[in-house]
């Protein structure tokens, strides 16, 4: 319209719903629903009215989403617990391997392409699952720890850059004084690839099991560990195999009588 010189800031505009009252409704003030972000704010911080914000929705879908006060302190409590965590950072080499380490390289890679989507709450959600499987090990490495918060620092820009700082020992140098000058992670392509896969057992047409087997095995030798599971040898204890069938990384049907 020739309002401005400069190009547009974005190509691609993205709403969501209105933000509801707790009881579902539209706020109002006559109708004494309305939330104040400033008091949550001064309450619980504002980390968690970010993040809260992020985790109640993806952007570009028109839903109307009720403000959950319950919603808000479970946040919290996650913010709360990675402060926590942080107790567990040592400088020596994590101890978390295998699994630990494909699921945080999934986790860059999985939070990269939803802020990338503008999908916040799943990113937020892949840090929570992170999160819920670190709590498993005794410990986790400096290193290791300032990849998550590097990932958090978008949603929670305060508690990532305290905790940042706290990183910082006369045993470990951090790349940055401020988080939000460091380089993002990237994963490792290696690490993220699935070696193991699980395969549902039925018989006749009924789910009876599941077992997980390395990706590797034969159509064959997938077959015969189904056939030795223990619970399906039960089922299939004096009756007649009369097929088996194998979907591809899914399931094997047995069928007998």
């Amino acid at each position: 319209m020739g309002f401005v010189t400069d190009d547009e800031s974005y190509k691609i505009r993205r709403n969501r719903g209105l933000i509801l009252g707790p009881d579902g409704n539209k706020m109002s003030k006559s109708k004494g629903n309305v939330v104040n972000p400033d008091e949550i704010v001064d309450r619980l911080g504002a980390d968690t009215v970010r993040l809260y914000l992020c985790f109640m929705g993806p952007y570009g879908i028109t839903v109307n989403y009720p403000w959950d006060p319950n919603g808000v302190v479970g946040v919290r409590r996650f913010l709360e617990r990675v402060w926590k965590f942080a107790s567990k950072i040592k400088n020596e080499n994590s101890n978390i391997k295998n699994e630990g380490l494909k699921i945080l390289h999934k986790t860059i890679k999985g939070v990269t392409e939803d802020i990338e989507g503008f999908k916040f709450n799943t990113a937020i959600s892949k840090m929570m699952i992170l999160m819920n499987e670190w709590e498993k090990f005794e410990n986790i490495s400096t290193v290791d720890f300032k990849i998550f918060l590097q990932l958090l620092a978008p949603f929670a820009p305060h508690v990532a850059e305290e905790l940042w700082s706290q990183l910082q020992t006369s045993n470990y140098k951090l790349p940055t004084n401020s988080i939000h000058l460091s380089n993002w992670p990237k994963y490792d392509p290696s690490l993220i690839i699935d070696t193991e896969m699980t395969i549902v057992i039925q018989i006749n047409g009924k789910v009876r099991a599941d077992m997980v087997v390395d990706k590797n095995l034969s159509e064959d030798e997938i077959k015969e560990k189904a056939l030795s599971h223990q619970k399906i040898k039960m089922w299939i204890e004096g009756k007649e195999i009369r097929k088996i069938i194998y979907v591809s990384g899914r399931l094997v049907s047995i069928v007998c009588g």
